[in-house]
């Protein structure tokens, strides 16, 4: 008798997934993730050597990818990006993946208005019309996916971290909201909330950071493909229940905090 092998089809087959601020950090392994599920992946950042070169080594291990160019603190390149993802797809983008944000933290009286701008024009807005953009398409095919990046610093007052944590406050209010209005069409939306993670975006912040998670469950910092399994597992059918939840991947410093 002969036995005839069989090769699974990956489980995000025939989706194209669009991640924000994806060349580097938990963003580009996020785009790696997916890819390596099947997805036809846009990774999407203002660098755009490095999200070639991102493209490239996904492309190379076997995955579909695309760059697209974006600067989310610009109204019309926001637009442009959705155009470009919906041409890229075929008309829709399957997953969004709203991970692309600036953090500056500063004392109160320090913020100017021109920072307090910056941080809520990508942080909420450009994420808010992207997904406006994207959505509509989801909704008419019946099955879509939203994620949203979120953060601990949404849940506790931090000094210094005013202007960011109130903007994922936002964020976490959005992603509620859009659960209960998308979800009856089949759109799931949820958020993701990090902890401590180590990725380039910690450069220039204080090492002694780090030593937060040493009363953490896990006792460590994360790393960005811890992360990304949590998208994966947010945007994957094994999700298909779950709408409007904040998803902490942050080795439990928001349960013992």
């Amino acid at each position: 008798m002969t036995t005839q092998s069989t090769t699974a089809t990956p489980e995000l087959a025939g989706k194209t997934a669009l991640i924000t601020g994806s060349t580097s950090g938990i963003g580009r392994a996020t785009a790696d993730t997916l890819a390596a599920l099947g997805a036809h992946v846009i990774v999407s950042g203002r660098d755009a050597p490095r999200g070639e070169a991102a493209v490239g080594e996904i492309r190379a291990a076997g995955g579909r990818a695309d760059f697209v160019a974006a600067d989310l603190r610009d109204s019309a390149s926001v637009r442009g990006l959705a155009e470009r993802a919906l041409g890229i797809g075929g008309g829709r983008v399957d997953i969004l993946v709203n991970n692309a944000a600036v953090y500056p933290y500063a004392p109160l009286a320090d913020v100017t208005e021109d920072a307090f701008d910056q941080v809520y024009a990508v942080n909420v807005k450009a994420l808010f019309f992207l997904t406006k953009a994207l959505a509509p398409a989801m909704v008419e095919h019946g099955e879509g996916v939203v994620v949203n990046f979120s953060t601990g610093l949404a849940n506790m007052g931090v000094a210094t971290g005013s202007v960011y944590s109130s903007s994922k406050g936002a964020v976490e209010s959005l992603t509620r909201a859009w659960a209960a209005e998308l979800g009856p069409s089949g759109v799931r939306v949820n958020a993701i909330s990090p902890g401590i993670i180590v990725t380039p975006g910690l450069d220039g912040v204080d090492p002694g950071i780090l030593e937060l998670t040493n009363g953490d469950p896990a006792g460590r910092p994360g790393q960005p493909e811890e992360v990304a399994r949590g998208v994966a597992f947010l945007v994957s059918d094994s999700a298909s229940y779950v709408h409007g939840v904040v998803l902490p991947v942050d080795g439990g410093a928001l349960a013992t905090l």
